[in-house]
């Protein structure tokens, strides 16, 4: 993290001190940032506090960005993407999938036992919004960073060990290839955004949820169940996030400050912002293990690949119904993260 901010602070700052000179003038920059955690989770205080003091402080003050969280303007986590499209805030952190099916070609990297590296997935996610989705999905709005988070893992109030442990129970899913996946092995599952998973549990509309651990403990999801299952090597799934901007606000801004903003935002940023999420999910892990919680690893998981591997066939037809072609998006997601694997 420090690395990060150091060397983007340095580079935008020769950028700002260049462009200021010939622009002191400019307007200064009010904007409103919306997402549906509260304000003490992981991504809020370690991922977007970061980067909004990042910003700020490389545009001199020049930009500010108030951070609304827990929905504070209203609407719901669905909501927030068309809310950045809208104008009713400047900039959203949102997860995609909260928008089944719309932005089709992110959800490569949610396909299950995909994606086994946060970091390099959310540098082959950015790599690919680059190349395919800034023109085609993302058309519209301002896309400041894309990345995925650490593995997804089962917290339920029942012991899972194996597929057949999921029959007939109530199992969340963040988006519509968890569900399919959730449903191919033997779970019923109930699609619920993030901030309705402790309401869930509590009142038994639930029997667990699919989750990455860093969240966990911002949501007492440990106080609630006693049973957490993860798996040895690529994750049973991950989701996919996105900090979007309104448009409209990005093209009215100065261009120097466009230039600073961006400088703090972009590649860099998304797989910053993915692997501290995954940083996060040992301590997270740990509090479960401190509450003596049952904690299941799975190392054999070919029977749930082969249980999930119909969702590959699936989603590349959809894409080709799509005129996508599925099959190349997955194989350039898997050389990418390989590429990043190579490189660090």
């Amino acid at each position: 993290m420090t690395t990060r901010r150091t060397i983007l602070k340095h580079t935008a700052g020769a950028v700002a001190a260049a462009l200021i000179a010939g622009t002191a003038s400019a307007q200064e920059v009010t904007l409103n940032l919306h997402q549906f955690l509260p304000a003490q989770a992981n991504v809020p205080t370690h991922i977007l506090d970061v980067w909004i003091e990042d910003v700020e402080e490389a545009s001199d003050g020049r930009i500010e960005i108030n951070h609304f969280p827990s929905m504070q303007l209203g609407g719901t986590p669905p909501e927030l993407m068309d809310q950045a499209i809208d104008g009713v805030a400047d900039i959203v952190w949102t997860v995609v999938g909260y928008t089944p099916g719309r932005f089709p070609q992110t959800e490569v990297f949610e396909l299950p036992f995909m994606v086994e590296d946060a970091r390099a997935g959310s540098y082959a996610d950015w790599k690919m919004f680059e190349e395919h989705m800034q023109d085609a999905d993302f058309e519209g709005v301002k896309i400041l960073g894309t990345w995925v988070h650490g593995p997804g893992v089962f917290h339920t109030n029942e012991p899972v060990q194996q597929p057949s442990d999921l029959q007939g129970m109530k199992i969340r899913g963040g988006s519509r290839l968890v569900n399919d996946l959730l449903t191919r092995v033997g779970a019923e599952s109930i699609g619920l955004p993030v901030p309705a998973i402790p309401e869930a549990l509590s009142k038994g509309v639930i029997d667990g949820t699919t989750i990455p651990w860093e969240v966990t403990p911002s949501i007492k999801v440990p106080e609630l169940v006693s049973n957490h299952t993860e798996f040895e090597g690529p994750a049973l799934y991950t989701l996919t996030f996105v900090l979007a901007m309104n448009e409209d606000k990005f093209e009215a801004m100065p261009e120097d400050l466009q230039q600073i903003l961006m400088e703090q935002s972009g590649l860099e940023f998304s797989v910053f912002a993915g692997g501290t999420m995954a940083d996060y999910d040992e301590p997270a892990r740990q509090i479960a293990v401190d509450m003596g919680n049952n904690i299941i690893t799975v190392s054999d998981t070919s029977e749930w690949e082969s249980l999930a591997r119909p969702i590959y066939e699936s989603w590349v037809a959809d894409m080709d119904s799509r005129g996508i072609d599925g099959q190349a998006l997955i194989d350039q997601a898997r050389a990418l993260m390989d590429e990043y694997q190579a490189s660090n």
